[in-house]
């Protein structure tokens, strides 16, 4: 029987069945035992609390009846449990412990740093339902303040802890946790506001100053000391147990090596104690620890340096692209980090090679690796994992608990069976059964989980008989490897049919499933319950509460079984289907409020996709593999996956549903036959086909052909009322007004896409639309506006883990604070926004970055910083087939650094090819400001004046804001030309331009 009183006070059969208690006063009664977490309550301690004022006739009498209802209510659910409640001379209890009470499991998972378990532990506010009696509130508040205590450790996210600080404004835990991820999402200022704001309400409310640690903290945000690191390393459900000697050898070895391999038997703990070793060494390493489970990739996969690349990955949250190969963008972002490569006996060989090439490029990077085999490089210190320490023959309870073995037994099966302990009784034999396992974990593990059934004894007699009947069946193997596979074997053929048939079934999944993957692959209706039971044998592992998955040893063992029994190929199929149904139902929920949970599940089961594409591919079934890509292919887009999205689309080259998104994808990736392959698929795309590649061009190209596809598009989606595919569009139309410097048309478009976006709960879409509003915003000088709406982007980004959005928002906010004259905030996210878009392989994000970055050197007299960043700009983007759009702006801003040199010739020829580019876009903004930059170094100052009188009247009819920032330059050119001119002839070759166009006067300039 368990019990749950964070939620509703609830208890359920270890069957996972609700248990029916009928009666407000016996749920009371039940909730108010609770409370006492075990301890006796005594009879008129619990008749005050039931009844208070209002007793019943026979309080005692009452109260024995409802206790017998109790009672009667556990025993009809469960029979045996009616024994919980139990009765004694101090009064009544209930009988609990962490196994079985989620309040105490709470507490025991958050004392071992197990903080996402445990908060997942949580139903709702804790005592729903009795929170309000006056016996619980003691114990509400508790729970309620562990709660809290837990969230502050957990890693959530910006808007989350902000929801939390505005709940609990003066908790100096939840202030530093927002003030931390806040620092960490490049929003230093917002961290520091937020300390500000904590200061001065405790001073308001109490009188009182932070305290010290939070002082400390503000400091190390002041001076920019908190390293962005990032962990994902999973909480572990259990101790450690007789580890302690290796767990310090093996960190010690991380402090003076740079590849450790742990090596060993499967089965002997290489996994477990690696996670306790990076983690205890976790601090230091200031861009952390990243854990890449390689279980999944296995030679059958049609590339495997792809499989293993794409682990690295999603690892690291990389995004990947095309263009710099994949192994030295990775060395490139490895900085000081610990890489912990999981399970690599598979693949060994491409392992190693990968790991090599790693270590040879980032010179902070450090790996330790779990293998059955070394990895073979240089350098490579090799740790063979011992089995835990047995005890010896004829041993007492002292000495025989002292051996790791038996304390891991022991542990194990107590939790298996409550009450069972070392004694007097059972150290004999137990003894003897750490000794028949070899210390070996797994083994151990699996043993212990029969001992409610046969009791110790009967476990030992039961080993003896089976392994006299199995070792001799694989003595190719090494002893240890025979002992855990007689031990497998044994617990395979205690399982009844159904539980066979759903274990085998189970190894097809790459890297774990769901309840229901489970039951859809075994072509079974529900299979929960059978999962269950295989947890409760330690044959199958839970995973974050919702998944399933297979141990390495276990799920080899599984496919030998599945191969036998002839049921391999058709399990297969039914993982491939089953993965192809469940891409095409989550793609519509990708695009609304549900696009956060629906990655993140899809996430888990990217390995699963990969496999069930291969198969696809490999079995000759292009149709389900044109399905599979065309409903994964926006998945990959929100993630940043290009190149795994060109890799799998590039398996059904005749798919014009997979040409389509291909046209789009190499666009993205700046691939110069994206012209060629969008115009092999154009007359076959539908509205959303004509949307994605032009939202996907907009960057590069033939702009005008993209606003004739997203003008067909939009007539499509409003014919078929597609709410998302007319936001879309107009969020791009967006794009295109603000190239122009279409005002009027960039905010209307905006606007409404907002308006749709936020209607929708579409996270991507909204960041779309915010992002052109705020350009907007900047654009009229409504600096404030603008970064709020690049803030509240950011925020968006990071709910639903968009890293190149984020990097893209840090650099639109970049770009604000250049327009203010904020420089030292523009380098401050320029930096963030590189950093972050680096990492991403976004070439367009780094580009607005590198810009900013620009932009500010020049602006703070860093000439030569400045004519670096920029002139690399220029070369990039003239090696691109098609004109990008930052071409224009980039070489008007290097002219002015050129001018400011005194190269004006250089200058000149600068700002003469930014008109001409801004011309081809159709950009009066960007003739604008070459117009002014050829008046600031051109020999006619006549010619200047009439230069900068035409981009004043266009200015002027446009609306076109001049920033304070900028009037510097202009200032130069205007000193200039009055200088050499003198006042009125200024003035009137300056009134002369007013009447030109920006095109009329630049052909002064060619003549």
């Amino acid at each position: 029987m368990r019990f749950g009183v964070l939620g509703p006070v609830t208890a359920w059969t270890d069957a996972g069945t609700p248990v029916v208690v009928q009666g407000l006063k016996v749920r009371a009664l039940l909730a108010d035992l609770l409370v006492h977490e075990g301890r006796p309550v005594p009879a008129d301690r619990l008749i005050d609390d039931l009844w208070g004022a209002q007793l019943p006739g026979n309080p005692s009498g009452t109260l024995s009846a409802k206790v017998s209802q109790l009672r009667r209510a556990f025993e009809d659910a469960e029979p045996g449990s009616r024994s919980l409640v139990q009765s004694g001379p101090a009064g009544y209890s209930l009988a609990v412990s962490a196994a079985n009470y989620d309040a105490l499991q709470f507490a025991d998972l958050l004392a071992r740093g197990a903080v996402d378990e445990a908060l997942a532990l949580w139903r709702g506010p804790a005592y729903a339902d009795f929170a309000d009696e006056a016996f619980a509130e003691a114990a509400v508040a508790r729970l309620t303040d562990l709660r809290l205590t837990a969230l502050e450790q957990a890693d959530l996210s910006v808007a989350d802890l902000a929801a939390l600080v505005k709940e609990h404004p003066l908790r100096e835990g939840l202030r530093a946790a927002h003030m931390k991820a806040l620092y960490r999402a490049g929003r230093q200022t917002e961290a520091l506001e937020s300390f500000d704001e904590l200061r001065e309400l405790l001073l308001e409310d109490l009188g009182l100053d932070p305290g010290p640690e939070l002082v400390a903290l503000q400091q190390s945000i002041l001076t920019q000391e908190l390293p962005h690191a990032r962990n994902n390393l999973p909480a572990q459900m259990t101790e450690l147990i007789g580890r302690t000697d290796a767990l310090a050898e093996v960190s010690a070895r991380l402090g003076s090596s740079r590849l450790v391999t742990l090596t060993g038997p499967g089965g002997v703990g290489k996994t477990r104690l690696a996670l306790a070793a990076a983690a205890d060494v976790a601090d230091r390493f200031a861009d952390g620890v990243a854990l890449v489970e390689l279980a999944a990739v296995t030679s059958d996969a049609l590339s495997v340096a792809d499989a293993l690349t794409d682990a690295v990955q999603a690892a690291l949250d990389l995004r990947d692209t095309e263009g710099t190969p994949v192994v030295d963008r990775l060395a490139a972002v490895m900085g000081t980090r610990l890489l912990v490569l999981d399970n690599c006996e598979q693949v060994v060989d491409e392992v190693a090679a990968l790991t090599d090439r790693l270590l040879a490029a980032a010179p902070g990077l450090r790996v330790l690796a779990t293998s059955r085999e070394p990895l073979g490089l240089a350098g490579e210190v090799v740790w063979s994992v011992p089995p835990l320490s047995v005890p010896p023959p004829s041993a007492g309870v002292d000495e025989v608990s002292q051996s790791s073995a038996a304390r891991l037994f022991v542990t194990r099966a107590s939790a298996a069976s409550q009450g069972f302990e070392l004694t007097d009784e059972t150290v004999a034999d137990v003894a003897v059964l750490c000794r028949r396992l070899d210390g070996i974990p797994l083994a151990l593990e699996l043993a212990a989980t029969r001992v409610r059934a046969l009791g110790v004894r009967g476990l030992v007699a039961r080993l003896d008989d089976r392994f006299r009947l199995l070792v001799t069946g694989h003595r190719g193997a090494a002893p240890r490897q025979q002992t855990l596979h007689a031990m497998i074997d044994w617990s395979w053929e205690l399982l009844d049919p159904e539980e066979q048939s759903v274990l085998r079934r189970l190894a097809v999944h790459a890297d774990g499933c769901t309840a229901d993957a489970a039951a859809a692959v075994c072509g079974e209706d529900d299979v929960l319950d059978v999962l269950v039971r295989l947890v409760d044998r330690s044959l199958v592992v839970p995973v974050d509460g919702a998944r399933f998955r297979l141990l390495e040893s276990v799920a080899a063992y599984c496919l030998d079984k599945l191969q036998q029994a002839d049921e391999l190929e058709p399990t297969r199929q039914r993982h491939l289907t089953y993965c192809v149904s469940l891409a095409e139902a989550a793609r519509p929920a990708l695009f609304g409020s549900e696009q956060s949970r629906w990655l993140r599940f899809l996430d888990e089961d990217s390995a699963n996709f990969r496999t069930a594409l291969d198969r696809a591919v490999t079995t000759g079934q292009l149709d389900l593999a044109e399905r599979l890509v065309d409903a994964l292919s926006w998945y990959w887009f929100l993630r940043g996956r290009y190149a795994e999205a060109m890799r799998s689309l590039a398996a059904v080259p005749g798919s014009a549903r997979a040409g389509v998104w291909r046209a789009g994808f190499m666009y993205l990736l700046g691939h110069p036959a994206a012209g060629a392959e969008r115009d092999r698929w154009l007359d076959e795309a539908d509205a959303m086909g004509l949307w994605w590649i032009a939202h996907a061009a907009s960057d590069v190209g033939d702009l005008s052909a993209c606003l004739s596809m997203l003008d067909q598009a939009l007539k499509s989606f409003e014919a078929d009322g597609n709410r998302w595919g007319v936001a879309a569009v107009l969020a791009a139309r967006a794009k295109h007004a603000h190239v122009r410097a279409d005002l009027p048309a960039l905010y209307d478009d905006a606007c409404r896409s907002m308006e749709i976006f936020r209607l929708l709960g579409d996270r991507w879409g909204l960041l779309e639309a915010t992002g052109w509003l705020g350009a907007h915003a900047e654009l009229i000088g409504d600096f404030d506006e603008a970064e709020r709406l690049h803030v509240e982007g950011v925020e968006a980004a990071e709910e639903i883990g968009l890293w190149p959005e984020v990097a893209g928002a840090c650099g639109m906010l970049g770009w604000t604070a250049i327009r203010r004259g904020h420089f030292d905030s523009a380098r401050t996210y320029g930096e963030r926004a590189l950093r972050l878009a680096t990492e991403q392989g976004q070439r367009s994000t780094q580009a607005l970055a590198e810009l900013v970055l620009g932009f500010a050197a020049r602006r703070t007299g860093a000439l030569d910083e400045a004519a670096t960043r920029l002139q690399a700009l220029i070369a990039e983007a003239r090696r691109q087939p098609d004109s990008v759009l930052y071409l224009s702006i980039v070489l008007s801003e290097f002219g002015f650094v050129r001018e400011l040199q005194g190269r004006y010739d250089e200058a000149l020829e600068l700002q003469v090819e930014a008109f001409q580019v801004s011309e081809q876009f159709d950009s009066l903004r960007g003739m604008c400001w070459s117009l002014e930059g050829i008046a600031a170094c051109h020999p006619d100052k006549s010619l200047a004046a009439t230069l900068l009188g035409s981009a004043a009247a266009t200015r002027a009819t446009e609306n076109y804001l001049m920033a304070a920032a900028e009037t510097d330059d202009l200032a130069r050119a205007v000193a200039a030309a009055e200088s050499a001119l003198g006042a009125e002839a200024y003035r009137k070759a300056y009134e002369r331009g007013r009447g030109l166009t920006p095109p009329e006067a630049f052909g002064l300039v060619r003549q």
